[in-house]
């Protein structure tokens, strides 16, 4: 498998790390859409949401419990925006589930 967030949790390709756990890695982005965008990715490879299944639901589940943690670290006490993009029209880039955590100044209502 020839996968981009892999080889960043094998420690392959360096990556400015923000959080780590058991099952989850987060490092910053490296073209920040936000004063804040960190990326949260499962250690273990799963495609997207789309692959999220009943076998691997715990490790989404444990992912999605390291968000806030994360959030507060980074100082985002007055909200952030969470988004994760699926398959091509969804303008996914890395096909490796991510979240992108997104905050440190008022964000656009606008979605797109």
């Amino acid at each position: 498998m020839d996968c981009l967030f892999c080889a960043i949790i094998k420690g392959d390709i360096p990556s400015t790390k923000v959080y780590e756990d058991e099952y989850a890695y987060a490092f910053r982005d490296i073209n920040p859409a936000a004063p804040t965008h960190v990326l949260v990715v499962p250690k273990t490879h799963i495609a997207s949401i789309d692959a999220v299944s009943e076998e691997n639901a715990d490790t989404v589940a444990h992912v999605l419990a390291a968000i806030p943690k994360i959030a507060a670290a980074e100082g985002l006490v007055n909200g952030y925006r969470v988004v994760s993009n699926v398959g091509e029209d969804g303008c996914q880039s890395v096909k490796h589930l991510h979240f992108h955590i997104l905050g440190g100044t008022k964000l656009s209502e606008k979605m797109a």
